[in-house]
């Protein structure tokens, strides 16, 4: 199971410490290996949440997103995006952005920096609304009770995510940024993807649902899954967006580790090798978690991937006025993830013996496909 799910992440991993050997010697294998732990540290959580999603799909989705997905994630966030960005902040062209990365790295870096308050405020915004949405809405599971039932109280309030959301980055804009009006058009445009991209997802997803329920009963239609939480798997139109949603919720998250990586290297180069590494993990992380069934078992990992996220956000949302040091950022995820998931063995061994038998699931492994609803 492990090298099965694993196995493209270890080949990935000795290819790149090959070339990181190769291309910088010694430094550039330790700089490499450094940065695919801060990678994996700061997006654990996108894993837990990429498994809810990808738990929806169908298989051919899946794949597309196990595929090109991994794709975009490695070559077009970890490499090319950092070009794009310091390209469109100097206004160059992608081959003077790469030769600026390789011959100027102090330059590139200060451009890295200059365009951190905009990269900060979408990416900040898009996951902020994410963790709003999550802790609005009435849930029967609760991890955090005292917390989470008085915000699905005030969560029936229609649209207070976006207001809640849209505060934030007025406060943010007007206390922390250099350029408030470029901070606040970045924070709108965070907010409008999310929006745009979540509810297309959740409009062709009910669409195929409807669809799906008005063909049941006839010869040769396609039959919903049985059991607990059965739904129509997420194809088509639906299946694109929600890949789309996930690739964008893939960008939110790579954008604090790409920033961060400068941090530990400004060669283009090694950052783009040991954050690949790490986005690879993360996938297969996913599958890890979809396989497993982990997110049924652990019912309380999805919630504290949401506070993480949530933290993740507020740093980032922080950061456009205030350096927060890397450590901070992954160490509130990963506290945040391992609370939940302790939590969640002392519910599940609570319920054991209160019942005599297995609680939430026996950890059995399954087929890669959907179960649950998207969040």
């Amino acid at each position: 199971m492990i090298l099965r799910t694993f196995g493209w992440s270890f080949g990935v991993t000795a290819v790149g410490l090959l070339i990181a050997l190769l291309y910088d010697g010694p430094t550039g294998l330790a700089l490499v290996a450094v940065l695919a732990v801060l990678e994996i540290s700061l997006s654990f959580d996108n894993a837990v949440v990429n498994a809810k999603v990808l738990d929806r799909m169908s298989p051919f989705w899946q794949k597309i997103f196990l595929t090109i997905g991994i794709a975009i994630a490695v070559f077009g966030m970890r490499l090319i995006f950092p070009l794009l960005i310091v390209g469109i902040t100097a206004k160059l062209n992608p081959y003077e952005a790469f030769d600026l990365a390789l011959n100027d790295s102090d330059r590139y870096h200060h451009l890295m920096n200059d365009a951190y308050p905009m990269i900060a405020a979408f990416g900040g915004m898009f996951l902020l609304m994410l963790f709003l949405d999550f802790v609005f809405e009435e849930r029967a599971d609760k991890w955090l009770p005292w917390l989470e039932r008085p915000l699905a109280r005030i969560g029936k309030l229609d649209q207070l995510a976006v207001v809640v959301a849209g505060g934030s980055l007025a406060f943010v804009a007007w206390q922390s940024a250099d350029d408030p009006g470029q901070v606040m058009i970045a924070g709108v445009l965070g907010m409008v993807t999310y929006i745009l991209v979540n509810g297309l997802g959740e409009l062709f997803s009910e669409a195929g649902e409807d669809d799906e329920e008005e063909g049941e009963g006839e010869e040769g239609a396609p039959a919903r899954r049985s059991g607990p939480g059965s739904l129509v798997l997420a194809t088509g139109k639906a299946g694109f967006f929600l890949f789309l949603y996930l690739e964008v919720l893939d960008a939110s998250f790579s954008f604090d580790g790409v920033i961060g990586a400068f941090a530990i290297s400004t060669d283009p180069i090694v950052i783009a090798l040991g954050l690949g590494i790490g986005a690879m993990y993360i996938r297969s992380l996913t599958v890890f978690l979809v396989r497993k069934g982990t997110l049924h078992e652990y019912i309380y990992l999805e919630h504290g991937a949401h506070w993480a996220i949530g933290a993740l956000a507020v740093c980032m949302l922080v950061g456009i006025g205030h350096h927060v040091p890397e450590w901070i950022t992954g160490g509130l995820g990963a506290g945040l993830i391992i609370a939940a998931f302790v939590s969640s063995v002392v519910r599940n061994r609570g319920e054991d013996g209160a019942s005599g038998g297995p609680a939430a699931g026996d950890g059995a492994e399954k087929p890669l496909e959907p179960s649950s609803k998207i969040q």
